[in-house]
């Protein structure tokens, strides 16, 4: 039997990591860099972002569509779901702490002119509100930032440290623009203190399972 929520969209919805119940959807879906940049006389038209729960079918729209209005991924912590909220009619970018069928509660508000809007998203564990490009940096709870190297992407913030993932590319002929038979490629994990200092790295990759635990594969 296939099962219908209350409320049909078509539109893709994506389970929310860290709990095994909600998934969600953001419609009209750009970054909050992109939205930020639109100039013309009408602006974007703005994203609504829903929560949807298969035990009963529901469908929850913690707030209505507007104009020059879009939301980032969630992500769920200590019981509650947090997203970024970017209004550019007001120049905010706002953290809520939300739980479907509840009324959503501010958490901060930072003025989007002062931060970088840039890959704009919040990253576990805990609740932080993050943007990476050139560099690392940190807006909530904390304030911190760091150059990445060009191939590093943090991953996790966790024991007030910053765990990156770098690509390293071993063993290719430039001028022959392919790979030798000592070619390899893989991934290494750096641990980065909130200065930018590497406290260690090692070959490896992260995965990060859905009940919080932390593996490097």
């Amino acid at each position: 039997m296939i099962k219908r929520f209350n409320e049909i969209n078509g539109i893709n919805i994506t389970k929310i990591d860290g709990q095994g119940r909600f998934a969600y959807a953001v419609t009209e879906f750009e970054d909050f860099y992109d939205v930020s940049l639109r100039e013309d006389e009408n602006g974007y038209r703005g994203a609504v972002i829903m929560f949807y729960d298969p035990e009963n079918g529901g469908v929850y729209t913690p707030f209505e569509k507007e104009r020059n209005v879009t939301y980032g991924k969630p992500i769920f912590s200590n019981g509650f779901f947090f997203f970024l909220k970017g209004d550019f009619n007001k120049r905010e970018i706002t953290l809520y702490r939300y739980f479907p069928g509840n009324s959503p509660e501010t958490v901060t508000v930072l003025n989007a002119d002062e931060t970088d809007l840039y890959n704009l998203s919040l990253m576990g564990e805990g609740v932080n509100v993050i943007s990476q490009g050139d560099s690392f940096n940190c807006y909530y709870p904390q304030r911190f930032s760091f150059p990445l190297q060009g191939s590093e992407t943090a991953v996790l913030i966790r024991d007030n440290t910053v765990l990156t993932e770098a690509w390293i590319e071993e063993g290719w002929d430039s001028e022959k623009d392919r790979a030798t038979d000592g070619y390899r490629f893989y991934n290494k994990v750096l641990v980065r203190d909130f200065d930018g200092k590497t406290l260690s790295e090692e070959i490896g990759s992260l995965y990060i399972a859905d009940d919080g635990t932390v593996w490097i594969s």
